[in-house]
């Protein structure tokens, strides 16, 4: 059985784009801050809702523990071989100092919904196009909690 065709996503790069998950409660929050942002960041929201577009979205119980999720500690190589480890944040709590960077950024907006293995292009604020891979994730505190 052949995969499907994933649906061409406006960016700057023609490479096919991995697909990504994400829960119910991130795909509501990042799409309405999507649509909070368009009259002062039309570049910014619109990379953030096309990767929504093209999210599959899960129940909260079923998401898969090593997915980006906002909140999710992630490391990753980058196409220069630098590794990195990053928590993915709301623009509010975005703290470089801490390694914590905001949802609002390319960077940001390239790895949510991403899984180990995975790899994906992004074009970086200075227009250059950039490669990242994902080596691990960490579920944050509030999605490791037992009810």
């Amino acid at each position: 059985m052949s995969p499907t065709p994933q649906k061409t996503v406006q960016q700057s790069t023609t490479e096919a784009m991995p697909p990504i998950v994400v829960s119910e409660a991130d795909y509501q929050r990042l799409t309405n801050l999507a649509a909070a942002i368009e009259e002062r960041a039309p570049d910014v929201a619109g990379v953030l809702q096309a990767e929504m577009d093209r999210a599959r979205v899960v129940p909260a119980a079923s998401f898969p523990a090593d997915v980006v999720q906002m909140g999710s500690t992630v490391e990753f190589r980058s196409d220069t071989g630098q590794e990195r480890r990053v928590t993915l944040v709301y623009p509010g709590e975005a703290d470089l100092a801490q390694g914590k960077i905001s949802i609002l950024t390319p960077i940001g907006a390239a790895l949510i919904g991403l899984s180990p293995g995975q790899s994906i292009a992004w074009a970086a604020r200075d227009g250059r196009r950039r490669h990242l891979t994902v080596l691990r994730v960490t579920r944050p505190d509030s999605a490791c909690a037992v009810s």
